[in-house]
């Protein structure tokens, strides 16, 4: 059973930076693709991020120049360099990990909270 745990989450003011952390356990970890994803109050989760498990990575336009996807298989941890950020970044993320490198996500994490005060 693959688990998944986010950390890093916190309360910042905008202009401030994070980095997120998802570890990951319960399987080889350099074979899967990895994936942020968040969601606000009252809007649907969204994609942030990807990053293959040959380090292909893919952002939302939203995020593009703040945000850096980056992975350690050494670690079995992905992370999430969240800078520059803005209040409308307020949202519950969450890791996602997939053996295929495309499709539906096989498997997620309870989430962290990232809250960006104006």
């Amino acid at each position: 059973q693959v688990q998944l745990v986010e950390s890093g989450g916190d309360l910042v003011q905008a202009g401030g930076s994070l980095r997120l952390s998802c570890a990951a356990s319960g399987t080889i970890f350099s074979i899967l693709h990895m994936g942020w994803y968040r969601q606000a109050p009252g809007k649907q989760r969204e994609l942030v991020a990807t990053i293959s498990s040959g380090g292909l990575t893919h952002y939302d336009d939203s995020v593009k120049g703040r945000f850096t996807i980056s992975r350690d298989n050494a670690k079995n941890t992905v992370y999430l360099q969240a800078n520059s950020l803005k209040v409308d970044d307020t949202a519950v993320y969450f890791c996602a990990a997939r053996r295929s490198s495309y499709g539906t996500w096989d498997y997620w994490g309870q989430g962290t909270q990232v809250t960006v005060s104006s």
